[in-house]
């Protein structure tokens, strides 16, 4: 969706001496340099970041499981929004154009709303796989296998391709706002118009998964505080292997969880002013100026670049990976079978 900003000054145009073309927003050449140094850092780190999380957990066995299975599909869909959204998109930003056709425009905009929302989804079955790990640890392994893994990655998948296929592909985001959509069609322009109905749809898409993993995410924390209690008031007592184990387990538990509800917090809070944003922009008539929606645009696709670093803070197997990784070791034979954690 548009933002507007007065007119800059005549001649100032996307494609010279075309006739229709946009007209052109000018940045000087010490800004270009900056806004395209810190929109190609978070683009690199989409890619190459999340490029090391999926080659991390397909590469070595012991990260094998159904839990890092989603953790990997969700870096797949972070890394998408590097590689087909982002560069295209900063581009537009900084240069205020878009120079790579319409059609294009069409499947940038649909590829921007079904990676994003895959993400959502990602981390919104993430945190139902936490909350029965952490409420259920002994018997965890039985309920989530690999074949409820693969369903959730699925539907993760076909929802948001299906429903941003359908959106842009039909055209029934800009019914009724022909008008608007006639006076934005310039040549060199991208912007793509959503009703009133289809925000609404839009945030709901977003809100209702967000308020699933808040509730879950609570009671994982409500949880974690009693099982902590529980360990502590029963550590000086002598403990059986039975009880040690579960212990162990539901600590190990715990801290997973906690590192994947900071990644939650983190989507978030990038994408709740974006999202915000689109919806007072649906309803009081496209009144953001373009400089504030690209902020709000921006601080959403950087959460595709955060997770990785989030994964190296808190995941110490991550980190160990990463070396093995970049160090070459990886493509030792053996490389695969090299232990990452302990129990």
């Amino acid at each position: 969706m548009p933002g507007h900003l007065s007119p800059p000054p005549v001649g100032q145009l996307c494609y010279e001496n075309v006739n229709g073309s946009c007209v052109k927003t000018p940045y000087s050449l010490g800004s270009r340099v900056i806004l395209y140094a810190v929109f190609g850092f978070a683009s690199f780190l989409a890619v190459f970041g999340n490029l090391l999380v999926m080659t991390s957990v397909l590469h070595f066995k012991q990260l094998h499981s159904p839990a890092n299975f989603l953790i990997a599909s969700l870096a797949f869909a972070d890394f998408l929004v590097g590689v087909t959204v982002m560069p295209f998109s900063m581009v537009r930003s900084v240069e205020s154009c878009w120079y790579f056709g319409a059609r294009f425009c069409s499947l940038h905009s649909c590829f921007d709303v079904a990676f994003c929302y895959s993400s959502l989804f990602h981390l919104c079955f993430i945190s139902i796989d936490r909350y029965i790990a952490v409420t259920e640890p002994l018997v965890y392994p039985t309920k989530f296998t690999v074949s409820v893994s693969g369903t959730c990655i699925g539907i993760s998948w076909m929802l948001p391709l299906v429903y941003s296929g359908a959106v842009f592909y039909t055209g029934v985001n800009d019914d009724g706002m022909k008008d608007l959509v006639s006076a934005l069609n310039c040549i060199g322009g991208c912007q793509i118009v959503v009703n009133q109905d289809w925000i609404l749809i839009n945030f709901l898409l977003f809100f209702i998964p967000t308020l699933v993993m808040i509730i879950l995410y609570s009671k994982i924390f409500l949880v974690a505080k009693q099982q902590a209690i529980k360990i502590e008031n029963t550590g000086s007592k002598a403990e059986s292997s039975s009880d040690s184990y579960r212990s162990r387990v539901a600590k190990r538990e715990r801290k997973a969880a906690k590192t994947l509800g900071i990644t939650v917090v983190a989507f978030m809070i990038s994408w709740l002013p974006y999202t915000i944003d689109t919806v007072i922009d649906a309803y009081m008539g496209f009144i953001t100026p373009a400089y504030i929606y690209e902020i709000c645009c921006w601080g959403a696709y950087y959460n595709s670049a955060i997770n990785p670093l989030i994964y190296a803070l808190f995941y110490p197997w991550f980190r160990k990976a990463i070396k093995v990784i970049l160090s070459g070791q990886f493509l030792k034979e053996s490389s695969s079978t090299i232990s990452l954690f302990v129990e």
